[in-house]
């Protein structure tokens, strides 16, 4: 499929959420595909299962370049050099110039329900720290579109992970991550067919 939705996935660490793309891509009528995977962490696994599926990657550091606007524009030039109709945030732990999201429609995967336990700080396990001392039930993943605020784009899609009595952190990370590796892929599915409308 010629006019599949190409998409470039942000992601700092693991990256796992990568990894649910790229296995999801692998079916032929998928409507989307990888075209770049960037990172600013040249150890990051991400970056290794981006070679191991034979995807370009990109290692971006603000200190490689003169200036702030010297980093966004090379971005923004490698994007449009690989036609890239959408930004996937996967895991990603900078924030992203906001000539770029000016430019780009870029979405991202939160392991919580926002608006609740959004926001600066508000990352990884601190997530799921925060849900479990408040003595929440139900938490979950959500994706939605980025903007220049910290996780207040445009809610996408959300999908709820019970909380169970004997939850520790990781326990509630790991059952959250589960849900996030099918609920992102379907997502951007849905987007490249028209079936979730972004903002822009």
């Amino acid at each position: 499929m010629a006019d599949k939705l190409k998409l470039a996935v942000f992601a700092s660490h693991g990256g796992t959420d990568l990894q649910s793309i790229i296995d999801a891509a692998r079916d032929e009528d998928y409507p989307a595909r990888i075209v770049l995977v960037v990172s600013n962490n040249k150890n990051a696994f991400a970056v290794e299962r981006a070679k191991n599926a034979n995807i370009p990657t990109f290692i971006w550091q603000k200190k490689k370049f003169q200036d702030d606007r010297a980093y966004a524009d090379y971005m923004i030039g490698l994007l449009e050099e690989y036609e890239v109709d959408l930004i996937c945030l996967a895991g990603y732990m900078k924030l992203i110039p906001n000539e770029i999201v000016r430019k780009f429609k870029i979405i991202n995967i939160h392991p919580a329900l926002l608006p609740k336990y959004g926001g600066k700080g508000m990352y990884g396990m601190h997530v799921h720290e925060a849900v479990l001392k408040a003595g929440e039930r139900i938490s979950g993943a959500t994706v939605h579109q980025v903007n220049e605020k910290y996780d207040e784009g445009k809610i996408l899609a959300q999908w709820e992970v019970p909380v169970k009595e004997d939850d520790t952190p990781e326990t509630l990370q790991k059952r959250v991550l589960e849900t996030e590796h099918k609920l992102y892929p379907d997502t951007i599915a849905k987007i490249a067919r028209g079936e979730i409308k972004l903002n822009g």
